[in-house]
């Protein structure tokens, strides 16, 4: 498959205007992002690119800031090295170490990951990835029924197996981080994860004590009643993929319609990791 870069020039000294452009490319089907010293790089698979429709939906920010863009073809045999280039090893905390396979490991971390990033989201780079591993280093998973929904490489659910999950299903709509999440669960040894490719109706019709969505804001929205009927009494959400300002007030509003109780959140550089529970 061939992808698309973009490369974003971005003329703003606010930090979250560049996060506007990658929510909206997010939207879009852009499903890989690189931090770059003049703005960042957003990739697409090639038969997913619509540039008119790009320029539209970027167009309502052209009087908040200046940026502009230019387009590159990455020929699909180009794509490991363009990966391999930017790729480095990130730490959450001084408990997760997430490397790639092309990395050494490293010592003294409690939990390391290991990721053959290839062409999914989620790595562990994206503020929000970072942000739900946090949060879950909170949570006592141990023996719980875990769903990571919208699960990119698979880095959450291999993160949950690693804090002792007793049952994990990891569901995601494309079918390369389908592929990728079972590349990625045999290279870290995590075993039992039932992998599905497909949206809220793929869901199993089952108890989940815990579940991870780190999409974006309109999807949770779209889901949440699926994820509210699935998720056990007293059962815990976590959402990211979305901005404090004004997504988390719209997701809270959202939420208590559906008996899912906000308890905290989480921010970095704009973009939350938000805690419900069920009641």
């Amino acid at each position: 498959m061939n992808y698309y870069e973009l490369l974003f020039t971005v003329m703003s000294a606010e930090d979250y205007h560049q996060d506007l452009l990658i929510d909206e490319l997010a939207g879009l089907g852009f499903d890989t992002f690189e931090e770059a010293d003049f703005g960042f790089k957003a990739y697409i698979p090639s038969e997913k690119f619509n540039k008119a429709l790009v320029d539209e939906r970027l167009s309502d920010y052209n009087d908040m800031f200046s940026f502009s863009y230019e387009v590159n073809l990455i020929p699909q045999k180009n794509w490991n090295e363009v990966w391999e280039s930017n790729f480095n090893p990130i730490q959450v905390g001084d408990q997760i170490y997430v490397r790639a396979t092309f990395h050494e490991p490293k010592a003294g971390f409690p939990y390391e990951i290991v990721i053959d990033p290839k062409m999914a989201f989620g790595t562990g780079h994206h503020d929000t990835t970072c942000l739900m591993m946090a949060s879950m280093l909170e949570t006592d998973l141990r023996g719980k029924n875990v769903l990571d929904m919208g699960c990119g490489t698979g880095i959450l659910a291999i993160l949950a197996s690693k804090l002792g999950a007793g049952k994990l299903t990891a569901i995601d709509y494309d079918i390369l981080c389908y592929k990728s999440t079972f590349e990625n669960t045999e290279l870290n040894k995590v075993n039992g994860v039932q992998i599905i490719c497909g949206s809220k109706e793929a869901i199993p019709d089952e108890d989940f004590d815990v579940i991870l969505a780190n999409i974006n804001r309109n999807i949770l929205i779209d889901q949440m009643p699926k994820y509210a009927e699935v998720l056990k009494f007293e059962g815990e959400i976590f959402f990211s993929g979305f901005y404090e300002t004004p997504d988390l007030a719209i997701i809270k509003e959202e939420a208590a319609k559906h008996s899912l109780n906000y308890i905290s959140h989480k921010v970095s550089n704009h973009w939350v990791a938000a805690k419900f529970v069920k009641a």
